[in-house]
C-alpha cells in the first residue's frame, strides 16, 4: 500500500548547473523539492505528465540534461550510456533520486489531456503498490510578465486554489479541477495531480509549498496517511 507521496514540479531548474546565474533566486523551490522527495519510503514509483505519455520508463537508464544547456548526466539506476531522448520529467526524476539516495522502480507519464476519470482509475490501479509515490507536475506558465506564456490573472486564483487543495489533502476537489482552464494557462501538473487523487485515502497534508519563480507556479506537498 501507499502510505506516502509527494508532489513536486519537475523544471530544469532545479539543477543548479543549469542556471547559474539565478541559483540563488531558485534556492527556495530546489531545497523545498529535495526535502519533500527526501520524505518518500523506497522504492518510488513517479508519475508524472509529459507530451511523451502514455510511456513508461523503467531503469536501469541514464540521461542527461545537455538539451537543456549543460552535459549533467543522471540515472535511474544501473550505468547505461546516456539516451539523449529521455524527456524532462523523467530526467528530473532520475536527479532526484540520486540526491536522496534511494531506487526507482518505474516512472509512468500520462498524457496532459487524460481525463479525469482515467486519472482516477491509474491511481486506484497504483493503490496497492508497496512504494512511495512521487508526482511530478507543474502549476500554470502564465504568472506577470516575467512568464514564458502571456500573463493572466487566472493564474493566482487557479494556483492559490490548487495550494489550498493540496494543504488540504483535499482529493475530491483535485478531481474538480477544470480540465480546460488548467489547459489555457499552462498547468500540466493537473493529470498527475489527478492520478494522486485516484489513489484512495485517507490522506493528510504534513506540508505544503508554492513558488512562481519566472512567472511558473511550482507546488510541493506531501501527503501521508493518518
Amino acid at each position: 500500500m501507499i502510505t506516502r507521496a509527494a508532489v513536486v514540479p519537475h523544471p530544469p531548474l532545479l539543477v543548479p548547473e543549469l542556471v547559474a546565474g539565478a541559483a540563488a533566486e531558485t534556492e527556495p523551490v530546489r531545497a523545498a523539492t529535495l526535502a519533500a522527495a527526501g520524505k518518500l519510503p523506497g522504492p518510488w514509483v513517479v508519475v508524472a505528465t509529459d507530451a511523451a505519455g502514455p510511456a513508461t520508463f523503467v531503469p536501469p537508464m541514464s540521461g542527461t540534461f545537455l538539451g537543456y544547456g549543460v552535459d549533467v548526466p543522471v540515472s535511474l539506476g544501473g550505468d547505461l550510456p546516456p539516451d539523449a531522448r529521455i524527456p524532462l520529467p523523467v530526467l528530473v526524476a532520475a536527479w532526484l533520486r540520486e540526491r536522496c539516495a534511494t531506487e526507482v522502480s518505474r516512472v509512468e507519464l500520462v498524457a496532459p489531456d487524460l481525463p479525469m476519470a482515467d486519472c482516477v482509475s491509474f491511481g486506484r490501479r497504483l493503490a496497492a503498490e508497496d512504494c512511495g509515490l512521487l508526482v511530478l507536475g507543474d502549476g500554470s506558465t502564465r504568472h506577470g510578465p516575467r512568464s514564458p506564456g502571456s500573463d493572466d490573472v487566472r493564474s493566482g486564483p487557479f494556483d492559490s486554489s490548487v495550494h489550498t487543495l493540496l494543504s488540504a489533502a483535499d482529493a475530491d476537489g483535485l478531481l474538480d479541477l477544470d480540465v480546460g482552464l488548467a489547459r489555457e494557462l499552462g498547468a500540466q501538473g493537473r493529470a498527475a495531480w489527478q492520478v494522486l487523487a485516484g489513489v484512495p485515502g485517507p490522506w493528510r497534508c504534513s506540508g505544503a509549498e508554492f513558488f512562481a519563480p519566472f512567472g511558473v507556479g511550482y507546488h510541493v506537498a506531501v501527503w501521508e496517511r493518518p
